[in-house]
C-alpha cells in the first residue's frame, strides 16, 4: 500500500519471490493504522524532507510522496533463506513495517509475539511502547495530580497505565464524548471537554483546587500546549508526546509560564531518555510493553477492521469521522499479494 498524494492511498500488486539471503518472508495477518503519525502523512502534513525513521530498516527514505509507510504489522514467518534458524518457520512475529500482505525482513528486525498475546493485541505494540515511554519520561510520583490532553489510542493507553498508580487525581481532556467515556472506563477520575467555557475551573476542581503536577500533551494539536501550560501548577512538568508535523500555532510563553518554572519535556519513542540508558534498553522497554499489553488488552480499542483492498476507505474514515473510529486495523487474506 502506497501513499501517492495528500489523501490518496493506493493498494498495489507485486510478485513476491522467496526471501533473499539473510532474510525471512513474513505473511501479514493484521496491521494497525496510526491515527496520529500516519494521518499526518495521509494529509500531507508531514515534513517532506524529513527521514521517515532513522532506525527502522523498513522505513528508509523521506516522507515525500509517493511512499510506503506504517509501522505495525503482525503475522507469521512462511519462508526463510538458507542459513536462517529453521525454528523461525511458522513463528508469529511483529514487525515495524509498512502495510503489506507479504514482506521480507531480517530476523533481528522481528519481535516474537508471546504465545498468550493475540494478533490484535500484538499489532498495537508500538502504541503501548509509546505509552510506556511517555510514563517513563513523565516519571509520575505518588499522589501527583496528572492531566492527559488527547484521548486517542496513545492517550488512552497512557491513561490506562497511569490509572494503575497511586495518584492524587487523573483527569483527561478530549473533544469527543466517546473517548472521554473510554478514559473513565480505563481509570481516569475525571474526563472533561476542552471546549467547555469553564474547563479550567473543572480541571482545578478535579485536583482539589491545585494545578496539575504533570501534564501529557497527546492531542496532536500544537495549540493545546497553551491549555497544558495553563493547567500546570508551579514547577510542573509538561510532557509533549504529540508530533505536530508541519502544523504551527502561537503559544503564550509570556505570561505565567516563565514565573511558574514549568518544564517542557519532549518525549519520542525512538530513543530512551539519556538519564535512563544506564539501566534501560529498548529490549527491556519492549518487555515492559508486552507485560502492559497483557494487563490492559489494548485490542479493546479496536473500532473497525478493513480488508487491505479497502484501505482507502479506512483512512478516509479516520480522517473525516474521528468520532466514529479509534483504532482501525487492516486485515489480509492468505491469497493476497498486495503490497
Amino acid at each position: 500500500m502506497t501513499f501517492v498524494a495528500p489523501r490518496r492511498v493506493e493498494v498495489q500488486h507485486e510478485e513476491v519471490s522467496g526471501p533473499t539471503p539473510g532474510h525471512v518472508l513474513v505473511r501479514t495477518r493484521v496491521s494497525a493504522i496510526s491515527a496520529g503519525t500516519e494521518l499526518l502523512v495521509y494529509r500531507g502534513q508531514a515534513p517532506a524532507d524529513m527521514a521517515a525513521d532513522e532506525v527502522i530498516p523498513g522505513l528508509a527514505g523521506a516522507l515525500d510522496f509517493p511512499l510506503r509507510y506504517g509501522y505495525a504489522a503482525a503475522g507469521a514467518v512462511v519462508d526463510a533463506a538458507p542459513g536462517i534458524d529453521p525454528t523461525l518457520g511458522g513463528r508469529r512475529v511483529f514487525a515495524f513495517h509498512p502495510h503489506a500482505s507479504l514482506f521480507q525482513a531480517e530476523p533481528d528486525a522481528l519481535l516474537l509475539i508471546p504465545d498468550d498475546v493475540s494478533f490484535d493485541d500484538a499489532v498495537m505494540l508500538p502504541s503501548m511502547e509509546t505509552a510506556v515511554n511517555l510514563v517513563m519520561d513523565g516519571a509520575p510520583l505518588l499522589g501527583e495530580n496528572i492531566l492527559v490532553i488527547g484521548q486517542g489510542v496513545v492517550g488512552l493507553l497512557t491513561t490506562a497505565l497511569l490509572a494503575q498508580m497511586p495518584l492524587g487525581g487523573l483527569a483527561t481532556l478530549d473533544a469527543l464524548e466517546a473517548r472521554r467515556r473510554e478514559s473513565l472506563r480505563l481509570g481516569a477520575t475525571a474526563a472533561l471537554d476542552p471546549a467547555a467555557p469553564d474547563v479550567m475551573d473543572e480541571i482545578a476542581e478535579a485536583f482539589d483546587g491545585q494545578g496539575a503536577d504533570l501534564v501529557f500533551e497527546l492531542s496532536g494539536r500544537p495549540e493545546a500546549l497553551d491549555t497544558a501550560i495553563a493547567a500546570a501548577g508551579f514547577g510542573a512538568r509538561v510532557v509533549i508526546g504529540s508530533w505536530y508535523g508541519t502544523k504551527r500555532a502561537p503559544i503564550d510563553l509570556g505570561g505565567r509560564f516563565h514565573r511558574s518554572r514549568i518544564r517542557l519535556i519532549s518525549s519520542q519513542v525512538t530513543t530512551i531518555a539519556p538519564e535512563l540508558t544506564g539501566r534501560w534498553s529498548k529490549r527491556r522497554r519492549f518487555q515492559s510493553a508486552w507485560r502492559m499489553i497483557r494487563r490492559v488488552a489494548p485490542s479493546r480499542l479496536v473500532t473497525g477492521r478493513f480488508a487491505i483492498a479497502d484501505a482507502p476507505a479506512a483512512y478516509a474514515l479516520l480522517d473525516e469521522a474521528p468520532g466514529e473510529a479509534l483504532q482501525v486495523l487492516l486485515t489480509y487474506d492468505d491469497a493476497g499479494m498486495a503490497q
